[in-house]
């Protein structure tokens, strides 16, 4: 006898260049289809996707924001009545945590993407007499069936200040995606060859990386891939450090994983993560990180001198800048795959849908 099928909609605010509409889409696609019907439904329109998705439902509600896909959202649940729907992204999961109230057969799975305690309050600049809106974002757990979260901090963070219960959070990390090949074992780069790959938002810190690579003594180049609101901060930044001729800059590109492998070392500045993709994909390309301590998944990922260096404050991260080390390409890969690959990590999300209808 065939056991029936469970029906799953994974809900994204939009397909744009970005981690967490990666990964999103990529476990969308590759839960097992024999034992699961995939939905991946998009709030934004079309004409951004960033990502190729294949072999699943791909459903575009072609609205701009997320609020404007409220009654298509509602009426999508209504009519197709998911056995489980999983949303990513803040303001999304507001919208849908309340929502849930409507649908009471349907189980509903939140999946955070960062530190929300911390990235709350890094950019609260003044309060407000009244935030609705942050009223309802902290309050929307308790409407979840179950919440994943991608690093431990990011469970103890939800646990600890929003005072949910630590059994209604699972931590499931972030997978490796397709298409991360181990570079060829080689010697180091001259220039040598920096890069970073993320938004260019005030939490990554990329302003304490500058102020280090500007004191640098030898020759060296730094790639930058992303896009966000600091731009034309971090090139007012860049001009003021001398560093115009010493830096690229890519807004998006689908080939991260051949800028990875040309690349000596990956650099993170991050005042708080909650699961940074980008450092596991260097990783498995064989390209080590230098990452600043910081809240977040970027400890569950580092392994001191075996796949790159954790250090504590701005004298110790230029001193491993200016290291002449040679690493094994092999070793950093296998560092990530033993707890990352994406066969481990998909199980780890089956078994969760499994078992929340149960």
């Amino acid at each position: 006898m065939k056991t029936k099928k469970i029906n799953i909609t994974f809900v994204l605010p939009n397909l744009l260049p970005g981690g967490a509409e990666r990964v999103f889409s990529f476990i969308a696609q590759n839960i097992d289809s024999k034992k699961f019907n995939a939905t991946l439904l998009i709030i934004g329109h079309s004409k951004d996707a960033a990502y190729d998705v294949k072999d699943i439902n791909l459903v575009f509600l072609e609205k701009t924001r997320v609020k404007d896909g409220i009654p298509a959202l509602f009426r999508y649940i209504s009519e197709h009545k998911p056995n489980i729907l999983l949303s990513a992204a803040g303001h999304l999961n507001t919208v849908v945590a309340y929502m849930s109230l409507f649908f009471p057969k349907t189980k509903f799975i939140s999946r955070e993407v960062t530190v929300l305690s911390l990235d709350a309050a890094f950019f609260t600049t003044k309060k407000k007499k009244l935030n609705l809106l942050g009223i309802l974002g902290k309050n929307r757990f308790n409407f979840f069936d179950k919440i994943i979260c991608q690093s431990k901090d990011m469970q103890d963070d939800i646990h600890e200040n929003y005072n949910i219960d630590i059994h209604k959070i699972t931590v499931i990390n972030n997978p490796i995606t397709d298409g991360f090949k181990l570079k060829e074992q080689k010697t180091k780069n001259n220039p040598v060859q920096y890069i970073t790959v993320g938004r260019l938002s005030k939490e990554k810190g990329y302003e304490r990386i500058l102020k280090l690579l500007c004191k640098l003594n030898f020759p060296f180049h730094y790639t930058i891939i992303g896009h966000g609101p600091e731009k034309e901060k971090l090139f007012a930044l860049i001009e003021s450090y001398g560093l115009r001729d010493k830096i690229t800059h890519i807004e998006f590109t689908k080939n991260v994983a051949e800028y990875l492998e040309k690349c000596d070392f990956f650099l993170q500045g991050s005042y708080f993560e909650g699961f940074p993709n980008c450092l596991i994909e260097s990783c498995a390309v064989g390209t080590p990180v230098l990452a600043f301590t910081a809240p977040g998944g970027t400890k569950e990922i580092i392994k001191n001198g075996v796949n790159g260096y954790l250090v504590d404050n701005e004298e110790a991260y230029f001193e491993k800048l200016s290291e002449n080390r040679l690493w094994n390409p092999i070793a950093v890969r296998e560092s990530v795959y033993k707890k990352f690959n994406k066969n481990y990590i998909i199980k780890q999300y089956e078994d969760l849908f499994i078992d929340i209808l149960k």
